[in-house]
This record gives C-alpha cells, sequence and structure tokens, in this order.
C-alpha cells in the first residue's frame, strides 16, 4: 500500500523513498530468486539430480534352481548363504529336480519369508 503511494506520486520525495524501498527489499528478492533458480537446477554448477529423470530399477535377474550351482544360488537368492545353497543341491541331487517353487521350502533352512523373497528371481526351466 505504501509502495502504490510513492508510485502515483511523482515527486522527488516519492522517487527518493521508493529506491530506498527496492534496496530494502533488494537482498530478500535476490536471495529468494537464487534459492528457485538453484532449486529448478538452472545455475551451472548446481548438484545434480534435480532436472534428471529418476533411475529405473535394475532388472531381477533370475537363477534356475535345477540347475544352478551353490555358489550361483547364494549369490542370487535372499536370505541364501553358502551352507543353505549346498543344501538346495543337496536336496536336489537326492530327490530330482523341483517339480514348483514351493517344494523348495522341503530343504533344510528355507521357509515361507525366504521364498516370498525369491518367488521373482526363481525360475525352474
Amino acid at each position: 500500500m505504501i509502495y502504490s503511494l510513492f508510485t502515483q506520486s511523482g515527486t522527488g520525495s516519492a522517487m527518493a523513498a521508493r529506491q530506498l524501498m527496492l534496496q530494502k527489499y533488494r537482498g530478500a528478492l535476490a536471495t529468494l530468486a537464487f534459492t528457485l533458480a538453484l532449486a529448478c537446477g538452472v545455475i551451472a554448477g548446481s548438484p545434480p539430480g534435480y532436472a534428471q529423470e529418476p533411475a529405473a530399477a535394475p532388472p531381477v535377474t533370475t537363477v534356475n534352481i535345477n540347475t544352478a550351482d551353490a555358489a550361483t544360488l547364494a549369490a542370487r537368492l535372499k536370505g541364501v548363504g553358502e551352507s543353505r545353497a549346498h543344501e538346495i543341491v543337496r536336496y536336489r541331487e537326492a530327490y530330482g529336480p523341483f517339480a514348483s517353487v514351493e517344494e523348495l521350502m522341503e530343504v533344510k533352512g528355507i521357509g515361507q519369508s525366504t521364498l516370498d523373497m525369491n518367488l521373482k528371481a526363481i525360475t525352474l526351466e
């Protein structure tokens, strides 16, 4: 409101008052403009990532539980270490290939939660 009074008058004192107001708020306006430009990634040297597309999730690597060796099973299955991977191989050698993914729970140390974590990664081909 005060600013509009000063801009309507053409007097020298009104112009001086307008200059004082501009000086008072110039720092705040400059800070706001800089912050907005930085957030939008406009300023050179701003941190990368503001203007980039989000990275796609890595594809799920599948593992065939009927043919994979223990090292591969341990590397690709969540919650399966070397000892459980060896148990999977022993079970497969003793009883033949897995007929279903759920049969994996017959292996010592493999439960429902381990199976659930790995359903997308397990194949029987």
